[in-house]
């Protein structure tokens, strides 16, 4: 398995399917690194300690933590099953964006920006970054987000260790379709 096929593994492990390899998170998404290892070996993917700090190290979008002691790791966000991995809630910039696939353009207009089988709804502090986004979804679609006037109005929003900012919903009268690439 190629280092980036491992870490997409890791990735369905920590933020969805830790039953895949026979291990549990805690509350805060914390999973134990030695059991983590012991279950990638036997399910056939072959992974050490060294690997694995490898991974988390060259990761561009900066997925997952270790504690400090290098003993837990948890995924920095995009879960779909229920943890708390402690978001420090924050003042948004007055402007964020999302991106996405033209194939769901009708769906956010009609009931805004909603976390589907996530936790939260997922914004990019960039215009770049959206588009990338969004390019996994097909032809990329850009909406920006008043998120200053939502946080004015009483939402909450999240900044996650990796710098993605999250929230639960955005409705759609804070939402502008500003770049369709």
């Amino acid at each position: 398995m190629s280092e980036k096929e491992t870490s997409k593994f890791i990735s369905l492990i920590l933020r969805h399917k830790p039953e895949v390899v026979g291990i549990t998170l805690d509350e805060h998404g914390w999973a134990d690194v030695k059991e983590l290892l012991d279950g990638m070996n036997h399910a056939g993917t072959a992974i050490d300690m060294q690997l694995l700090q490898k991974i988390v190290a060259d990761d561009e979008k900066q997925r997952y933590s270790f504690n400090e002691d290098k003993t837990l790791i948890r995924a920095n966000q995009g879960h779909s099953i229920p943890v708390d991995v402690e978001l420090e809630k924050k003042e948004p910039p007055e402007i964020l964006y999302h991106g996405t696939g033209e194939k769901y353009v009708d769906s956010i207009m009609n009931q805004g920006l909603v976390p589907k089988s996530r936790l939260y709804v997922h914004l990019s502090k960039d215009y770049d970054t959206a588009v990338k986004v969004g390019s996994r979804h097909g032809k990329p679609v850009v909406f920006q987000i008043r998120a200053g006037e939502m946080a004015q109005a009483g939402t909450e929003f999240y900044l996650s260790v990796n710098g993605v900012w999250l929230t639960k919903h955005v409705p759609v009268e804070y939402l502008e379709i500003i770049g369709r690439e």
